[in-house]
């Protein structure tokens, strides 16, 4: 049995398969250009984030109606069961979608098919977090805030995604503070490929509660302070880094030094489908590769429940976390 874990930093579209992406394409008739699922694989080799998020976009046409979408949760979620996620707090990019005529009420009313009864389903409870593309404008990012109001009592969080150089966080401020006003959770991918000014900016602009990646926060000894002060979680994602040459090899990982340092670290899976591994593989590399021991694997795990937006459900929480505490590794 896996270490129980909670996953936070989850893009839900990453999740697309080859294979169910060749079953949706020919459900909805969407011709992909590659030959098969095989091809398809062969084209998940990226030299940057840009290079992903090509093909990610891509892919997307393929999904198209509710069932589209409850199929794609329902598959994750047995995924990561399987992998000993407890709890999945799940992103997912309407503007992708809106932009090719799908419509909000199809991609939330979809995914909530899977996610309302993902615990009865898969022994998963579930948090939904929108995401704006910060590569779309400002206004792009209020008009999909509004046009999610309808559903806001599926959504838990706001996040920020996509191409992150050049789109610094205090473009959105205005969409955070409205966000925060309709009492959202706020989270924001930062310091991945941008600089440690801009997790900084996360902080001080969004006012996120987590902050995604934070990989380049080490460049920032204040950053790293304050982010150990005020335990700010860091959603990292160790495969995706090395997938995306954010660095070089799993063995260069600076999660070590990371926890070392005292910051609240958690491990993720990001585009799993995309980056070669689920939230349980990501455990299972960073433990091969970096040498960590049984309580830091434990430290990792509780941290993900501690950072988890189960404020409105403490009691679960706390089972949790006495799930971490209870667990026995195997033997090696």
């Amino acid at each position: 049995m896996p270490l129980p874990k909670a996953e936070l930093h989850l893009h839900i579209e990453g999740t697309l398969e080859p294979e169910l992406a060749f079953e949706l394409a020919a459900r909805n008739s969407v011709p992909l250009p590659y030959a098969d699922e095989e091809a398809l694989r062969e084209a998940y080799r990226f030299e940057d984030l840009q290079s992903f998020l090509n093909l990610y976009y891509e892919l997307m046409t393929v999904l198209r109606t509710e069932r589209d979408f409850e199929d794609l949760a329902n598959a994750y979620l047995a995924r990561a069961a399987a992998q000993g996620v407890r709890h999945a707090e799940i992103f997912f990019d309407p503007q992708a979608h809106l932009a090719r005529g799908v419509e909000m009420g199809t991609v939330v009313e979809g995914l909530w098919r899977a996610l309302g009864r993902s615990r009865e389903n898969h022994g998963v409870s579930t948090r939904l977090i929108m995401c704006f593309l910060r590569d779309e404008s400002a206004e792009s990012a209020l008009a999909t805030l509004d046009a999610a109001k309808p559903y806001l009592d599926r959504i838990t969080g706001v996040g920020l995604d996509s191409a992150e150089v050049g789109h610094p966080p205090v473009k959105f401020r205005e969409v955070y503070e409205a966000a925060a006003a309709l009492g959202l959770r706020r989270v924001a991918h930062a310091g991945e490929e941008g600089p440690p000014e801009y997790v900084t900016e996360a902080l001080d602009v969004l006012g996120v509660e987590r902050v995604d990646h934070g990989l380049r926060s080490m460049e920032d000894p204040e950053l790293v302070a304050r982010l150990v002060r005020d335990r700010v979680p860091l959603t990292l994602c160790p495969l995706s880094n090395v997938r995306l040459r954010t660095v070089d090899t799993l063995a260069d990982h600076p999660l070590p030094a990371m926890l070392d340092a005292g910051l609240m670290c958690t491990v993720n899976s990001d585009d799993p489908a995309y980056f070669g591994g689920y939230a349980g593989d990501n455990f299972d590399a960073v433990r091969l590769a970096l040498g960590l021991t049984e309580e830091r694997l434990r430290e990792l795990a509780r941290n993900s429940f501690l950072a988890s937006f189960l404020e409105d459900d403490e009691e679960l929480r706390a089972r949790y976390l006495a799930e971490v505490a209870a667990y026995t590794f195997p033997a090696a």
